[in-house]
């Protein structure tokens, strides 16, 4: 059972914000993925951690996710948002779930990052495997708000990851 604050659409924008700045501070200062993670606090205003993508297999989403299991208590992280700029692979969508992370808001589509992207890049495999359906099969709720297309924030993160894809390749 969670203890989740209501999400006002205010808040939503200023999380939306703070992520996508992660994302393009992540690709032009640190050379890095377009990929960020944050989580906040039960009150949906205060940043407990963030992360950019370390590496194929240590995602944004799942560095957040293993921090905050590592120092917070269960109860405390189902009134937490994990906010990401893409949706969640099964890997990440998991290990939230581990986490006890109440709330997952990602601003665009793993669909929609294979359309960025193209099919059999070896830089990202995308899975067509909705974070929605690994939730799903847990005895866990992981309440979801996501892809974020009002507001235009999924376009912003597809305009701003398009810069990574462009010089890395799309595989297409």
């Amino acid at each position: 059972m969670t203890n989740l604050a209501p999400l006002t659409p205010s808040q939503l924008n200023t999380l939306a914000s703070t992520v996508l700045t992660l994302q393009t501070q992540a690709q032009d200062q640190h050379s890095k993925r377009p990929f960020a993670a944050l989580l906040v606090a039960p009150d949906n205003a205060t940043t407990l951690s963030t992360s950019n993508s370390l590496s194929h297999v240590r995602h944004a989403e799942s560095e957040v996710a293993r921090n905050a299991a590592d120092n917070y208590d269960w109860k405390y992280l189902s009134g937490c948002t994990l906010v990401s700029t893409w949706e969640p692979c099964a890997m990440c969508a998991g290990t939230i779930y581990w986490a006890h992370i109440g709330r997952l808001v990602y601003l665009a589509s793993e669909k929609t990052l294979q359309g960025v992207i193209g099919s059999g890049n070896a830089e990202n495999l995308t899975m067509d495997l909705p974070c929605r359906e690994v939730f799903g099969r847990g005895q866990g709720v992981v309440e979801v708000i996501g892809p974020v297309v009002e507001g235009g924030w999924e376009e912003r993160v597809v305009e701003d990851s398009r810069r990574y894809w462009d010089v890395h390749g799309t595989g297409v």
